[in-house]
């Protein structure tokens, strides 16, 4: 299942899903599965935390299956409606809407604006996942990967308030060396705490992809301070286009967790970045072990992969640049997940 955030052409943002190209509005088509609607909160965060009882991403998958159910009633336009009329639904409209009690409750995907799955995250924590990358990053700042490195993965926590969605515009923050980050997101489905890396899978709601934007002269600063990542990410972290929960990846998932998808990154429809998961040195269940370690992980809590080999123009230029610039486009594209394009004002 693919979830989202969206903002329909008349509405406020709210949670949705996707079915092929169109997008379900849980909350107008919760009555086809739950008996009383009125009234709750169908937001991202809400299906995460799930503190109404009809209202969790079980209930949302049912929710799709209903309406995919629906759909697939009759072939054609006049079947389906005769169908549902039958139902006391709505006859579609002819641009693919549906609707149930006078609100729509299925849209064309290019009428929708997506948000960020979740604008507001509980946390980020952004990892150093990927062995290649902390080499080369470190072999650029004139050193070697500690043996540290080795011993348990490490975080710096991002600003979960600066969160940008697809299609969306990040400002370019007062630096000088903009860069990008191409990396893979979970969020947390279930509070948590001191968890195992076996039993870490079972917490997690879904996979997303990351752009971790880094302005890189004030990482430098950071590094010679022995600080950091701070600052140098402070001002914008991108996430989506949607949440595709663990099931829809299980073909491309091994049995220590990582999986074999293939990452891409375009500058302005050329690519820059190419590279596998599957070479995540730390899979997500030992990073959500490590963060969880004394810590409770709550519903809406992201941990961020950090960037693939590869994955970044501090790599692929040697750290000389050139750099993102105002008006620069940038599409980040794994397999299963979407595509995340941003563009720098």
């Amino acid at each position: 299942m693919r979830l989202i955030t969206f903002v329909p052409p008349d509405g406020q943002p709210r949670a949705g899903a996707l079915l092929g190209e169109a997008v379900i509005d849980l909350a107008a088509a919760a009555p086809l599965v739950v008996e009383e609607a009125e009234g709750l909160r169908w937001d991202m965060l809400s299906l995460l935390q799930a503190d109404q009882e009809a209202v969790s991403i079980e209930t949302a998958a049912d929710i799709v299956s209903a309406v995919a159910q629906m759909l697939g009633a009759e072939s054609d336009l006049a079947g389906l409606a005769q169908d549902l009329d039958a139902q006391g639904y709505a006859e579609p409209d002819f641009d693919g809407s549906l609707s149930i009690g006078g609100a729509a409750m299925l849209y064309p995907l290019a009428q929708v604006r997506l948000l960020a799955p979740l604008p507001r995250p509980a946390s980020l924590r952004v990892y150093a996942s990927f062995e290649e990358h902390a080499i080369a990053a470190a072999s650029l700042r004139g050193g070697s990967l500690p043996a540290a490195w080795y011993r348990a993965p490490a975080f710096a926590f991002a600003n979960h308030g600066a969160i940008t969605g697809p299609d969306a515009p990040v400002i370019a923050p007062m630096a000088e060396s903009l860069d990008y980050g191409l990396g893979l997101a979970c969020v947390i489905g279930r509070a948590a705490r001191d968890l195992t890396p076996g039993e870490a899978p079972a917490v997690i709601a879904g996979y997303a992809l990351l752009n971790t934007w880094c302005a890189r002269d004030r990482e430098e600063l950071e590094h010679a301070l022995g600080l950091g990542p701070t600052k140098s990410r402070d001002f914008a972290t991108s996430i989506g286009p949607w949440l595709v929960t663990p099931d829809e990846l299980e073909l491309y998932t091994d049995d220590e967790g990582r999986m074999s998808l293939t990452l891409a990154a375009r500058l302005n429809g050329v690519e820059r970045s190419r590279a596998t998961a599957a070479t995540q040195y730390y899979p997500f269940a030992e990073l959500i072990a490590h963060a969880s370690r004394d810590v409770t992980l709550y519903p809406g809590d992201v941990i961020g992969s950090g960037p693939v080999s590869g994955g970044t123009l501090l790599e692929q230029t040697r750290g000389f640049g050139p750099w993102l610039e105002v008006g620069d486009t940038v599409d980040l594209e794994a397999t299963g997940l979407g595509t995340l394009s941003s563009w720098i004002e």
